[in-house]
């Protein structure tokens, strides 16, 4: 006689232990949603210095030459203080993109889990705060850098 191929045994919804698994399995979206806005910061505190930085050493030789202190010029060091504006809202910008292309990817298996009833999809993921102030500062930035390029805007 031939034993009969035995079918795996899958747990069943209402299981304490499955339940306990959905909760935990629901929780590590949220810890991950919230590990990228963490890095979103990480690249905001990053770009902010960099377009500051830049800022400050134009600013500051552009009011030397001003003042008659340096001699015209001396542009290079200007431009370096324009080059990091430019980095800075550059990096910002891939920042914003990445985060953007990471959370819908996590909204969409979150929803497939959810679909499947693999995890509890009761609390929604919300707009990201840190994706706004990134936004704010994208603009802050750009008007620094027309600012300095073109002298426009406020900040000129």
């Amino acid at each position: 006689m031939t034993p009969e191929p035995t079918q795996p045994k899958t747990p069943a919804y209402d299981d304490p232990a499955v339940e306990l698994s959905r909760r935990r399995t629901g929780m590590s979206f949220q810890r991950t949603r919230m590990s990228a806005d963490r890095t979103l910061m990480s690249v905001i505190r990053t770009a902010l210095s960099l377009i500051s930085f830049g800022f400050t050493i134009f600013q500051f030789f552009q009011h030397l030459k001003e003042s008659g202190t340096i001699e015209a010029g001396h542009g290079s060091v200007r431009h370096f203080g324009v080059g990091l504006v430019i980095i800075g809202v550059a990096m910002l910008i891939l920042g914003i993109i990445y985060h953007l292309m990471f959370m819908s990817g996590l909204r969409r298996v979150r929803d497939e889990m959810t679909d499947e009833g693999l995890i509890h999809g009761e609390s929604q993921f919300p707009v990201s705060m840190t994706l706004l102030v990134a936004l704010s500062l994208l603009i802050v930035g750009l008007l620094a850098a027309a600012g300095l390029l073109w002298n426009v805007g406020p900040l000129r």
